[in-house]
């Protein structure tokens, strides 16, 4: 999978390098120079065919909007990844709370069950293939 990155970087990076050299070139332009822009043109033409044919190999991956708005908005896209990771981090402390307190409820709850009605939670105790009462 990583080689297919590879590639389409390799060929991202030469584009954007002859982007670069052309504005050069157009900034500086001279009639003597038509060749070379010529020249660079059509490397970019190559470039972005390049690119599109890296396009087919990676068909099944998918970026999630909010990094392209990271990128618009001139954010590095791995804070992007960063910050889903400490969101998912919060919510499963939160989730582990909620379950630790739903064990500790259920535990007071059987064991006020078993107070007031002491029979029908033997049984309980008994479908479940519990021996002695949770405490």
């Amino acid at each position: 999978m990583a080689e297919k990155f590879d590639h389409l970087e390799e060929h991202l990076e030469k584009f954007v390098e002859n982007i670069r050299q052309l504005g050069i070139i157009v900034s500086d332009f001279q009639p003597s120079s038509q060749a070379g822009l010529n020249q660079k043109l059509n490397f970019i033409v190559t470039g972005l065919q390049d690119i599109d044919k890296c396009r087919q190999q990676l068909h099944d991956i998918t970026v999630p909007l909010e990094v392209f708005e990271y990128i618009d908005q001139g954010r590095n896209p791995q804070l992007y990844t960063k910050e889903c990771l400490e969101r998912a981090l919060a919510k499963n402390e939160q989730v582990k709370g909620k379950i630790d307190t739903m064990k500790k409820f259920k535990s007071l709850l059987i064991q006020e069950l078993s107070k007031v009605f002491p029979e029908d939670m033997a049984k309980y105790r008994s479908i479940r293939g519990e021996d002695h009462p949770t405490s």
